[in-house]
């Protein structure tokens, strides 16, 4: 928790997050994913300063459980002096304690965003997904409240002038907009209209951006005309000066490059690229125009390879 302190900007977790994507994925599949399509409503965690402090907390919680989808699971919140935002005991169920920082009784319209992040804990717990490290595990966390529909909450929780700041959870603000705008595509829900802060409408704007160039990565058909020709450059070094697959050539990628040659048994050359949705990889045959369809969350992607 960010409080009245430095906030980190742009991408510096970025591959993590990406790694998140596609765990979430893998664990949850295609069908589970999807029926995360509507993000909790505003109105579900609203917390205004007339309302009892313990009852109103208790009543986001159980919003939280029941938006994750665990029927079976209560959580007690408490509120005490620490330094982090939050912090749940993960034990067995089906009741979880969660402690609130002493600061969200004075702050109760971010007590939504602090329960999306330690009710996801749970979650991930009773999945058994995880990722090596703290650091990383936090990430994973953030990741999967704000893909699953709850992660808005930690984004607009997020504000900075010039006398002081505020931001809740391990990912950067850009970082937060760029997942946001990963599961805007998919589903086709617009997060923006939900912001109280402005900050948070710009920094989802920027990873907006940033999902949207991830759809115009090579040798995706939207590609733009410089990294089409840079393609092109890649391509005629894997396949060597005659033409044709060199070997040793286009084994793996390049750095900085989101995708790699490699020729096949057949001695044709192929390329494997990250589907922009869940950062799988996928891998098709160098020969023009040709669709794609990922194995893990089922886009069609239209490629000139």
């Amino acid at each position: 928790m960010a409080d009245g302190g430095p906030v980190e900007h742009g991408y510096p977790h970025l591959e993590t997050v990406r790694a998140a994507v596609n765990a979430l994925y893998k664990r949850l599949s295609y069908d589970t994913v999807h029926a995360f399509a509507t993000s909790v409503p505003p109105a579900d965690v609203a917390f205004g300063d007339t309302d009892d402090l313990h009852l109103g907390a208790q009543r986001v919680a159980r919003e939280m459980v029941r938006h994750y989808r665990l029927p079976d699971a209560r959580m007690i919140v408490g509120f005490r002096e620490m330094t982090h935002a939050a912090n749940v005991e993960l034990a067995a169920g089906p009741e979880y304690f969660i402690e609130l920082n002493d600061r969200f009784r004075t702050h109760r319209r971010d007590i939504g965003a602090a329960l999306a992040h330690e009710v996801m804990h749970v979650l991930l717990h009773r999945l058994g997904l995880s990722f090596p490290g703290t650091r990383d595990n936090e990430i994973l966390t953030d990741t999967a409240a704000t893909y699953l529909g709850a992660g808005w909450l930690l984004l607009d929780a997020y504000r900075e002038d010039a006398a002081s700041s505020q931001k809740l959870g391990y990912l950067t603000p850009e970082e937060f907009g760029y997942v946001l705008a990963k599961r805007a595509l998919v589903f086709g829900e617009d997060p923006a209209v939900w912001f109280t802060s402005p900050q948070a409408y710009t920094a989802y704007t920027e990873g907006m951006a940033l999902a949207r160039r991830d759809e115009r990565q090579p040798p995706l058909a939207a590609a733009g005309w410089t990294d089409r020709r840079r393609y092109a450059g890649h391509r005629r070094h894997a396949r060597g000066e005659g033409g044709r697959p060199s070997p040793g050539r286009g084994r793996g990628a390049l750095t900085g490059i989101p995708y790699a040659f490699a020729s096949g048994d057949d001695g044709r050359l192929r390329v494997s690229f990250p589907c922009p949705v869940c950062r799988q990889r996928i891998r098709v045959p160098v020969r023009g125009r040709v669709k794609a369809r990922c194995g893990l969350c089922r886009t069609v992607l239209e490629c000139n390879t």
